[in-house]
């Protein structure tokens, strides 16, 4: 099969690294961050790049900020462009923390959220309270995303990331999301500049399961590292953080139309690894 289908160049030019399946996917997640798009902003990405984005993250409390008949338009708009949307992880904290989270919950899923984003990135949650937490979640959202690590340390512990991330698949999460930040710098998997460090990674992936690897969301907001998750774990890798304007963009390391991953085709097989 020839991917995009629809595509100028569909019926000549096959993708590189191989034909990306439809939506609704299991892999090969991509997760845009929406920082405080306009209704039109967000209707011209839909309809240059809705095919290609899997969720649509409205990002830290930018959601509590939009006026009601904006925010319910939004989401609208994604949902008819198969394109589900979640709030910041951050309001979800903000909710508990004020004793509101159950309500706040269900005020969500009826303003047209599809997925739920359940963290610990500032306050802390025992791991009882956490399940507790995305129990609740599942109980509203059909997708429920977690994300471990913390927002404000330099000094994550990948190996206790890792433990969370089980934790919360066993809890009932569908994806869980490493923190990257919207820097993508000097936290998690990254050092200074946004470089992959290669232990770090290496120790993250060697803890966890073979099944937990493939519902790990990586926040990406940077090009190299893309490239390299996508070196490292093959096109079907999940990747969150990006950006609305490199969203295209993205899809074309995936499908190997870009120099950076064209390569990783050139090379043969064995060449990327899977997620």
């Amino acid at each position: 099969m020839i991917v995009p289908e629809g595509g100028a160049f569909s019926q000549w030019i096959a993708p590189p690294l191989g034909a990306r399946s439809g939506k609704p996917r299991t892999s090969g997640i991509t997760m845009v961050i929406d920082k405080g798009l306009s209704l039109a902003e967000t209707e011209s990405l839909l309809s240059m790049a809705a095919p290609i984005i899997d969720v649509l993250k409205l990002g830290f409390g930018t959601s509590a900020v939009y006026p009601e008949h904006i925010l319910r338009s939004k989401l609208q708009r994604a949902a008819e462009q198969d394109v589900m949307a979640c709030p910041g992880g951050t309001l979800g904290e903000v909710a508990w923390t004020q004793g509101v989270f159950a309500e706040y919950l269900q005020r969500c899923r009826e303003l047209g959220f599809q997925a739920m984003e359940i963290s610990d990135g500032i306050i802390d949650l025992p791991p009882a309270h956490r399940a507790r937490a995305v129990a609740a979640a599942k109980r509203v959202f059909p997708v429920v995303i977690t994300e471990v690590g913390k927002k404000l340390s330099h000094d994550v512990d990948l190996a206790r990331c890792a433990e969370g991330v089980i934790r919360d698949l066993e809890a009932g999460a569908d994806y869980v999301i490493l923190e990257g930040r919207e820097s993508g710098e000097d936290v998690g998997i990254y050092g200074p500049g946004g470089t992959v460090l290669d232990d770090a990674l290496s120790a993250f992936i060697q803890a966890l399961p073979a099944y937990a690897r493939s519902r790990v969301i990586w926040e990406a907001p940077k090009k190299s590292q893309q490239v390299e998750l996508i070196r490292r774990f093959g096109p079907t890798v999940n990747l969150g953080n990006v950006p609305p304007a490199d969203a295209i963009a993205v899809e074309c390391l995936r499908l190997g139309l870009r120099a950076d991953t064209f390569v990783l085709a050139l090379s043969g097989p064995g060449s990327q690894g899977s997620s």
